[in-house]
């Protein structure tokens, strides 16, 4: 049987930080009382507010910014390049886009978050595709997501 090895290096934790194993988590700023679930990977530059829960199987990547009283669900996605050339960046960061979840959103699981902004207090549902920002609090869901009601 072969073992995964845990990656854990060069983490600034904050206070109450829980983390469970296995994970690969390098770079990045966990604030006070987060939760991290096994099978995650938080890359570098990455900064997850306080309180904020992130279930396990979710990749967030470079160029992320999740704020505070998040719940990101199982298996989401962040995604920081979108090919913008016909391609992957293959290497050229400067392709990379950036996306900010403010405070208080809660994102369902299996959703993709393409480089977009979300405002504070908003939902999106399970398996949806966030392509554009989103800047009215409410409940968003589909592919791509749109509003399904306002909160």
């Amino acid at each position: 049987m072969r073992t995964i090895p845990n990656q854990i290096k060069d983490v600034e934790f904050g206070t109450s930080v829980t983390v469970v194993e296995p994970v690969n988590i390098y770079g990045c700023e966990l604030s006070d009382n987060v939760f991290v679930g096994p099978f995650t990977e938080i890359q570098r530059g990455v900064k997850i507010g306080s309180r904020t829960k992130i279930q396990s199987h979710s990749f967030i990547c470079e160029l992320v910014e999740i704020g505070a009283d998040c719940f990101i669900g199982h298996g989401v996605m962040f995604i920081n390049d979108i090919f913008t050339e016909g391609g992957p960046a293959r290497g050229n960061k400067s392709l990379w886009m950036y996306t900010k979840i403010n405070n208080n959103v809660s994102i369902g699981s299996n959703a993709t978050i393409l480089p977009v902004e979300i405002c504070e207090g908003v939902v999106i549902g399970a398996g949806s595709v966030v392509t554009k920002d989103i800047k009215i609090k409410g409940v968003y869901a589909g592919n791509p997501a749109v509003m399904m009601r306002p909160l």
